[in-house]
């Protein structure tokens, strides 16, 4: 007999979990309506799996809370009884969310890197990095973006607003690279993978570097790939784009040949132009050996509709229409932006606020888990690193659906009833079982022997 459990989250009331258990019987006469099929022999990609961002914002937000609190919360994302994060992601040097400018190399003039330091982030960030890697027992996928080069190796001079990497420092720069991340290595910090440059196209307010496909190939074929080659770091996993989903795959169709085929792992990718799921869905059909990696999302606070828990409630959603429709499309890791924040939504060096997970208010002495975290976690709790996504269907466009195999051969479905009440019959090799679907609510369904 196959056991059935249902896990429940109302969004409204995100904390409480509600659990039901049944199990699958067998189908006696063909059902036709409100039918929620699954297909274990049918699968797809492979899961890789969940992680957020650890950012000097993240880091000084905690640190207000003081170490026990700072702890708490990191072991609620990557600890034995966390909600599942075995993945990271941290800027190379200052981003917008830091709480100001920095480099690990300020002097232009110092071409052998003797003055390089990574000073800046043993306060914030390289301790949260160390205690994760701690819960995680050193088995943390940690992925390098660069928001800037150094700002004299830009031909703006300066990390804000753009600017492109100039040609003549394609090499320091690449060598740069390699610098740093033997630096964290030798710290017991492990890079796993990067990506070339986060958000090639912006030319934002804040630190940020544009390149074309023409040039973000060059550096990567040219420069970067051989320099990891040259200096033990040929594990390092490479990713291009890192940017909207929108123009996912022109980039990856103007960079993949047969000579870039090699050094690119996948292709990392952002959310805020909109959905643009067929794009993911072209990349996996032209580009089967590429991994699909989203790398950031997040709902910034100057675009945000709605007030109070009504707000939430939609930011939650949000979040699990993306992931369930970026793993239908074949993405294969997740990886939110900031694990936590302050209560305004920060810090941020240009004010460029937004929501997280976690707000930590260090005024009322409180730490607040949104519903965001929980919808978060009806993925990565119970989707394994190593699960295959498998075909499913379902009768009505008021539910949305992905469904997994995990490694242990338990499946696992995640459904959002965007919705009325929803009674429905989950079916599976002839054998079926009733499952109430709630209103505004995520349920993750899991079948096991």
């Amino acid at each position: 007999m196959t056991r059935v459990r249902m896990y429940t989250v109302v969004l409204p009331e995100a904390a409480r979990q509600r659990i039901y258990e049944t199990a699958l019987i067998p189908e006696i006469k063909p059902i036709e309506m409100q039918v929620i099929n699954l297909y274990p022999e049918k699968t797809y990609q492979t899961v890789e799996g969940f992680g957020g961002a650890l950012t000097e914002a993240a880091g000084y937000a905690l640190a207000q809370m003081g170490e026990q609190v700072r702890d708490q919360v990191l072991a609620s994302y990557y600890g034995r009884d966390g909600i599942g994060y075995t993945m990271g992601r941290v800027s190379m040097d200052s981003c917008d969310f830091s709480l100001g400018h920095y480099c690990a190399l300020d002097d232009p003039s110092d071409r052998a890197f003797a003055s390089f330091s990574l000073e800046r982030d043993e306060k914030y960030v390289e301790p949260m990095l160390q205690k994760v890697n701690d819960l995680t027992g050193h088995s943390l996928s940690l992925l390098l973006s660069p928001w800037s080069p150094p700002a004299h190796m830009k031909t703006t001079g300066v990390r804000n607003g753009g600017g492109h990497l100039r040609k003549e420092c394609y090499q320091e720069y690449a060598d740069y690279i390699v610098r740093y991340i033997t630096e964290y290595r030798k710290r017991g910090i492990r890079i796993t993978e990067m990506t070339v440059q986060n958000e090639p196209l912006a030319v934002q307010l804040w630190d940020s570097c544009e390149y074309s496909s023409e040039e973000e190939k060059d550096f990567l074929k040219n420069y970067l790939y051989p320099a990891l080659q040259k200096n033990d770091l040929a594990d390092l996993r490479l990713y291009i784009w890192d940017h909207n989903k929108e123009h996912a795959y022109e980039r990856t169709r103007d960079i993949m040949d047969e000579e870039t085929a090699k050094m690119v792992e996948g292709v990392a990718y952002h959310w805020y132009s909109g959905d643009h799921f067929d794009t993911l869905r072209m990349i996996r059909e032209d580009y089967p050996q590429l991994k699909l990696m989203h790398s950031e999302g997040c709902v910034e606070l100057s675009c945000e509709t709605g007030k109070g828990a009504d707000r939430d409630v939609i930011h939650a959603v949000r979040y699990l229409h993306d992931m369930i429709n970026d793993f239908n499309s074949g993405m294969n890791s997740w990886i939110d932006w900031n694990i936590a924040l302050n209560a305004q939504g920060g810090p941020n060096h240009v004010d460029n606020f937004c929501d997280a997970p976690v707000i930590c208010d260090a005024a009322a002495g409180t730490v607040s888990y949104k519903p965001m975290f929980y919808a978060i976690a009806q993925f990565s709790k119970y989707v394994k690193p190593g699960a295959v996504r498998i075909g499913c269907s379902k009768y009505t466009e008021d539910i949305e659906m992905t469904a997994f195999r995990n490694p242990d051969g338990c499946i696992a479905a995640v459904l959002l009833n965007r919705g009325p009440v929803q009674t429905a019959e989950i079916r599976m090799h002839g054998q079926h079982a009733r499952i109430v679907l709630q209103p505004d609510s995520v349920s993750t369904v899991l079948m096991e022997e």
